[in-house]
């Protein structure tokens, strides 16, 4: 099985339903909508199309990080090194708290919890990552880790296996460290914007081919004509 689709909804969500296989939700990185505008999506499109979506900024990312600006939340100067990382605060839980509710509501196949790069392979985030992991209630949803920081694949590996992660991954940075199943996520070469050739497509193609499910979000400007283009070669009809 491969679904194809994009980040957020590139055309009306009414042509995204009837043309993609998936969206990959990410208002719910910055600023999680309410549970009943994610129903509403839910109840909308085909009972075969899928929702994927990113967790909550607060749980991976620094208060600090420019991202917040969307954020929507008052944070007093004393509490802002309490946020991100994993940590295991209060507001952390918090943030998860909304994530999974979200989730549920649009009954997600996958949360996407995109790291910094920042986040470095450190005894600190690893702690952090082992507790937040192994202790929060998933729920039933399925995770997926994007590093995106100078993280060894073997370390990566060893993670998702003890954690229960999916290895999500850019294949024109690096090789997935996952079997099974896989969880691309294409942000363009260089740049976001960006165009991908009929080369790196089949690339792409073939890179699906050697997994048992495969989903694929194409996150560049072209990502809608990238998309089309990825289905035609998989010759993967929308079902």
């Amino acid at each position: 099985m491969v679904r194809i689709g994009c980040a957020g909804f590139p055309q009306r969500q009414a042509v995204c339903f009837q043309t993609l296989d998936v969206v990959e939700v990410q208002a719910t990185f910055y600023k999680p909508p309410q549970v009943k505008t994610v129903q509403r999506w839910r109840e909308t499109a085909p009972a075969s199309f899928a929702f994927t979506m990113k967790a909550w900024q607060l749980i991976t990312h620094s208060a600090y990080s420019p991202t917040y600006q969307r954020a929507g939340v008052d944070i007093p100067p004393e509490k802002m090194n309490r946020y991100g990382s994993f940590q295991p605060t209060a507001e952390v839980r918090e943030a998860w708290e909304r994530t999974r509710a979200v989730a549920l509501g649009m009954q997600a196949e996958w949360v996407v919890f995109q790291c910094p790069a920042s986040f470095q392979p450190n005894p600190g985030n690893l702690r952090n990552m082992r507790a937040f992991f192994s202790q929060v209630d998933r729920a039933g949803l399925h995770f997926t880790w994007e590093s995106r920081g100078d993280w060894p694949v073997p370390l990566v590996a060893e993670l998702c296996a003890e954690l229960d992660l999916l290895d999500c991954v850019d294949p024109f940075v690096r090789h997935p460290a996952t079997r099974g199943t896989v969880y691309i996520r294409l942000h363009g070469r260089g740049s976001y914007d960006y165009k991908y050739s009929d080369e790196e497509l089949d690339q792409v193609a073939a890179l699906c081919l050697e997994y048992d499910e495969a989903w694929v979000i194409f996150n560049n400007t072209a990502m809608w004509f990238d998309s089309a283009l990825l289905r035609e070669r998989l010759q993967s009809p929308h079902t």
